[in-house]
């Protein structure tokens, strides 16, 4: 899409949202103007926190090309008024907060010693365990603005001797990494494993350790994940973004055959392009032409990039060529 396409369709969305948000109750009746604006956020809900923010931007565009007046003061109110300037540090630590709590609720009373199939050879105590090893790892590596790598290995856990513990556990790691987090300004540098080297990289990549990790549990017990389509939406991006900063993938992406992969969200309509080889990859947020298409929810897609679903499950439609989608889903398995 042209920025001039997308610059008028901004601009085209902001009259109209201003010309409801203005107009008189004796010519729109409220409820209308109300149901109108509430289907509109839900909307703009859906998308990704970094296409909100664009969006906010072209909204502002679309103002300071109005001369002074009321009229270019209520479109620049409109990011506001539809959250699109939240406080993304803020949301991410809020989500994973209400992820740890439903975590611990699904496996409070579940035995340890019950397998967990999408991890092969894990049970319940091994998930457990990993999960709040990850909330403790990145507790101490924020706490002290690590400026290089600091192995899992070498932090203190105090893992408790009974495996029916952990979810306790679990939950006392996960305040501590919270309270860690929402106390450091998140523009600050630091050594990540990811491609922001600030403190805003954890909540954002703890998130969706957490999004994987519940659903890995919720699937053991026979629960369908939800998730939403801006949380799955944001994941795949933030997968996609993160994939050259693990060497071993890179190596493995490197020994592909030339190909690509495109996804496609049925929910939003929303796409990323694939492609890879002996170059490496790219990815593009665009539906373009691509040897394998995948269709599914954004949800059920952040599943399938890693690893939690198979291209031969029914909610995943499939076109094209199989082979290379299960040639990039093996190179990138994390």
């Amino acid at each position: 899409m042209s920025d001039a396409l997308l610059n008028a369709l901004a601009e085209a969305l902001a009259d109209v949202v201003t010309l409801i948000d203005t107009c008189d109750d004796d010519v729109l009746d409220p409820d209308i103007a109300v149901k109108w604006m509430e289907t509109t956020g839900h909307l703009l809900d859906r998308l990704s926190p970094a296409d909100r923010r664009d969006l906010a931007g072209l909204f502002r565009k679309a103002a300071d090309r109005e001369p002074d007046g009321a009229w270019r003061d209520d479109l620049l109110r409109i990011p506001e008024g539809f959250g699109l300037d939240d406080d993304q540090h803020e949301l991410y630590c809020d989500a994973v907060e209400h992820l740890a709590r439903q975590f611990v609720e699904t496996v409070r009373d579940v035995d340890p010693a019950t397998p967990v199939p999408t991890c092969p050879g894990w049970t319940f105590a091994d998930l457990v365990k990993h999960h709040g090893t990850t909330h403790r790892w990145i507790e101490h590596l924020v706490r002290i603005r690590a400026a290089e790598r600091v192995w899992s290995r070498d932090v203190p856990l105090d893992l408790p001797d009974d495996p029916r513990a952990y979810p306790g556990w679990l939950a006392e790691s996960a305040a501590a990494t919270l309270r860690t987090l929402r106390g450091v300004d998140p523009e600050t540098p630091m050594w990540s494993h990811g491609a922001d080297q600030r403190v805003r990289f954890f909540p954002r990549r703890l998130l969706f350790e957490s999004v994987v990790h519940l659903a890995d549990a919720e699937l053991a017990l026979g629960i369908e994940p939800r998730i939403t389509a801006g949380t799955g939406a944001d994941g795949i991006e933030e997968f996609l973004e993160n994939l050259p900063h693990h060497s071993w993938i890179a190596e493995s992406v490197g020994g592909l055959q030339d190909g690509s992969v495109r996804l496609r969200a049925t929910d939003t309509g929303a796409a990323w392009t694939i492609t890879f080889g002996e170059s490496g990859f790219t990815w593009t947020k665009s539906a373009a032409a691509a040897a394998a298409r995948v269709e599914a929810t954004s949800g059920d897609l952040l599943l399938l990039v890693h690893g939690r679903l198979r291209p031969g499950d029914e909610r995943v439609r499939l076109s094209g060529d199989g082979a290379v989608l299960d040639a990039w889903l093996a190179a990138t398995a994390l």
